[in-house]
This record gives structure tokens, C-alpha cells and sequence, in this order.
């Protein structure tokens, strides 16, 4: 840990995996204040090592390492690492696998967990609900090195929900705390990567401004940290109206090798809705949904555009991403912001399809797209 301070990234990440690898015999039987696994998980997913960490978190729920608190640890980083991929889902699932009476330290994970997911689906009531367990889980916890990914994340929510003050004292003392290490890149730069966001959201331009600065400061440091200070420049850039469709674009396929998929592919689809160039716009949505996992459409058509399909009983591509998100529950706003495109272009999707289906209300086309996207139609 001393070197992942004031020494070498990989050599600070090397000698965890070792350390996690030599306890494996061991299993549940040692009592642990941490876990080298959980230790290295952390640092190979603030210096962008995604892989590093599923692989030190896999063996390790595999072998027990820690016994039943560690297990707990371990999984919750798991869901971690599926949330910046993206995978809000599975994410959500292996959070609600190890619900329970948390830890302090395990439970401001999961709280941060919870508001993460509901952050990233644009679901504000949910977001609202946990508010106020985020504030008590952050309360209970004292700020240091392995708190600083709920601290960012909570930032962020904080942001959206206008509710600032009451984590700036935490946040606060998260910085100094850095300060007074040197401001070591490889725990400075996520922390200060989710506070550019927090600003972003909250349309404070200097701040943002101010911590990509710090970004770019550290960006000679490594690999991740060059990766992460041209992609705050691309992010700034977009929000002022500035698309360069190749630098966003290289700038999100690199945050996307570096485990921050969510990120990468919510860069493309921004840029895409700020650009005025259709040819450029259509590239970057594309590029957004590869990132997301998701194919891109053969036929590239603008989202307004009326789409004709012969078949009434057939679906096009966009038109089954938006039903099968409304039959999991989704407003038409969530379902814009995961689709990249907006609230009304949804509600037109789903104008055209109850029109071309004939359906005589709203059940009655919501039981037509379960049976058309269910049988594969």
C-alpha cells in the first residue's frame, strides 16, 4: 500500500496479487482486517486494470479467502467492477446476493452501489430513496484511501439531486487527505475523474474546469491517467459544443479499455446529441452502442425519421430496444438516456408502433410488444 502511494503503480499491484495468491490455501480460516484481494481489486480498478481485479475477486470468492465478512467484501466489489462496465443488472443482482447487516465499511459500498445503479438508469426515485442512507452510510465511515469510489460516486449523485452541502465536509477532507500523501495519481485521479462529472451535472464550468486541470497534471504519470485527462478535454470540449468526432471517438474507446465502459459509451452518445454534423452523429451513436455491447443498426437512420417497415407484426431494431426497455418498467426518459436520444423521440416510437399494430390503448400494445419481442418476431 506504502507503494502505491509514493512508488510504482504495477509494482504496488504485483506484490497485492502475490500477497492474494499466498493466502489462497489458507481460505476462510485466517480472520482478516482486509484482504489482499480486496486491497489489489482496489487499486487495479483506480490505476485501470479492470481485468486484474475480476480476476484477484474471482478466485477469491472461489476460495473463501477471509471467510464470510471477506466474501461479503469481495462481492461487492464484483458488483463494483459490472457497474463501470455497465452492467447495471448483474451488477444489481450481485448486490442484493449479500444483503445483510454491513460493516460500516461494507455497507457505504453498497449504499454507493445502489445509487450508482440508479444514477446511471436516470431512475430519480430511487435515487431520492437512498439519498439519505448514502448521507448516513458516508456519516459512519471515516474518509480514507478505500472509501475515496463511493465518495465520487456519491459526489456525482449529490450533483443531480442539488444536495451538495452536505457532502462537501466529507469530500473536504477526501482532499486534504490526498494533499497530504503528495497527491498520489493512482488514488487522486478517480476521485477527481467523478468530481469533473459532479460539476458537469451541476453546470459549474470552473469546477470543472479546475479538476481537469488536476487531471492533466498527473497525465505524464501513466498509462490511465493520460487516458483519463484527454477524455475530461473531449468531455469539457462536448459540453461546450465542440465535437471533433475523432478525438471523442478515441477518447471513449480508450476509457472503454481501462474498465470505464459506462463512461465511454455516455461520452459517444453526448457528443452524438451536441454535434450538428448528421454523418458525424450517426458515427458516434454507433460508436456508443458498440461500446455499450449492443449492434449497430445496418440501416443508419436519424432518430426522428419516420421508419417505414412493411411487415406491421415486425419491429425494427430501435423500435424493439425501445419496447423491450418500457416493458422492464422504464420511463421514456430512462429509456432516451440509455438510447442516447430524447424523451419525445421515444414517445414517437412508441406512437408509430401502437398505430402500426392498431392497438386500441396502452395495455393492449404493452401486451402486443411482450408477445412480439418475446417470440423474437
Amino acid at each position: 500500500m506504502r507503494l502505491s502511494v509514493a512508488g510504482s503503480d504495477t509494482a504496488a499491484l504485483s506484490t497485492l496479487v502475490r500477497a492474494s495468491s499466498m493466502l489462497e490455501p489458507a481460505g476462510g480460516a485466517v480472520l482478516l482486517p482486509d484482504s489482499p484481494a480486496s486491497l489489489a481489486a482496489l487499486v487495479a480498478i483506480h490505476c485501470g486494470e479492470p481485468n486484474v481485479a475480476e480476476s484477484v475477486l474471482d478466485r477469491a470468492v472461489e476460495t473463501g479467502t477471509g471467510g464470510v465478512l471477506m466474501s461479503v467484501r469481495h462481492k461487492l466489489l464484483q458488483a463494483w467492477l459490472h457497474m463501470l462496465r455497465g452492467n447495471l443488472a448483474v451488477a444489481r443482482e450481485t448486490l442484493m446476493s449479500v444483503r445483510g447487516a454491513f460493516e460500516p465499511r461494507d455497507w457505504i459500498f453498497a449504499v454507493a452501489l445502489e445509487v450508482g445503479v440508479a444514477r446511471r438508469n436516470s431512475d430519480l426515485a430511487t435515487l431520492r430513496r437512498t439519498w439519505e442512507q448514502a448521507c448516513e452510510a458516508v456519516l459512519r465511515h471515516p474518509v480514507d484511501l478505500f472509501s475515496l469510489l463511493p465518495l465520487g460516486e456519491f459526489a456525482a449523485a449529490a450533483a443531480r439531486l442539488r444536495d451538495q452541502d452536505r457532502l462537501a465536509p466529507h469530500l473536504s477532507q477526501a482532499v486534504s487527505l490526498l494533499e497530504a500523501l503528495g497527491n498520489p495519481p493512482l488514488w487522486s485521479t478517480q476521485l477527481h475523474w467523478s468530481l469533473l462529472h459532479a460539476a458537469i451535472i451541476d453546470d459549474d464550468h470552473t469546477a470543472a474546469e479546475e479538476h481537469a486541470a488536476v487531471l492533466a497534471s498527473s497525465s505524464d504519470h501513466s498509462r490511465y491517467c493520460a487516458i483519463i485527462s484527454t477524455a475530461a478535454e473531449s468531455w469539457l470540449d462536448v459540453v461546450a459544443g465542440k465535437v471533433d468526432a475523432d478525438r471523442v471517438e478515441e477518447a471513449a474507446r480508450s476509457l472503454h479499455a481501462v474498465g470505464l465502459w459506462w463512461d465511454a459509451a455516455r461520452l459517444a452518445g453526448q457528443a452524438a446529441i451536441r454535434t450538428s454534423d448528421r454523418q458525424a452523429m450517426v458515427r458516434l451513436l454507433d460508436c456508443a452502442r458498440l461500446l455499450q455491447g449492443r449492434p449497430v443498426s445496418a440501416r443508419r437512420v436519424t432518430e426522428d425519421a419516420p421508419v417505414v417497415v412493411e411487415d406491421a407484426g415486425k419491429l425494427s431494431e430501435r423500435e424493439r430496444e425501445v419496447a423491450q426497455l418500457v416493458l422492464e418498467g422504464m420511463t421514456y426518459k430512462q429509456v432516451g438516456d440509455r438510447l442516447f436520444i430524447s424523451a419525445k423521440t421515444v414517445e414517437h416510437h412508441m406512437a408509430r408502433m401502437r398505430q402500426r399494430l392498431g392497438s386500441t390503448s396502452r395495455s393492449d400494445l404493452l401486451a402486443q410488444l411482450r408477445h412480439i419481442v418475446g417470440t423474437g418476431a
